[in-house]
């Protein structure tokens, strides 16, 4: 029996963990909302990690779809906020939006910085 077909390998186990984001990450990203002595069991952070790994890939695949109707093969930012109004998400988009333009805005100077330009 292939680890894959439920060995000793855990190969389901392992499957289901490939999907979700590190759960480190995800907990680091509880911590600092809640205060610095405050402690989190297992199982919220297991949550936690489920839902918002669910939550990403629900956005990636609408974003996804958009692309491949548009033949399209990379999915970028702007992909994803459409998705998240098409999903009913569209209080997000606004500072989302905000978010990603500062984000490119940092990288084209980081780049103008790297080739000498101003």
């Amino acid at each position: 029996m292939s680890a894959d077909e439920g060995g000793s390998g855990g190969g389901e186990d392992s499957r289901e963990q490939d999907r979700f984001l590190p759960i480190a990450n995800i907990a680091r990203i509880m911590k600092h909302a809640l205060p610095q002595n405050a402690k989190i069991a297992k199982d919220g952070k297991e949550t936690v990690q489920e839902c918002v790994s669910e939550f990403v890939s629900f956005i990636t695949s609408e974003a996804s779809d958009k692309c491949q109707r548009e033949k399209r093969k990379t999915i970028n930012g702007d992909d994803l906020l459409w998705a998240m109004n098409t999903l009913g998400f569209e209080n997000y988009v606004e500072p989302l939006k905000t978010y990603l333009q500062r984000y490119r805005d940092t990288v084209k100077s980081e780049k103008d910085d790297e080739n000498g330009e101003k």
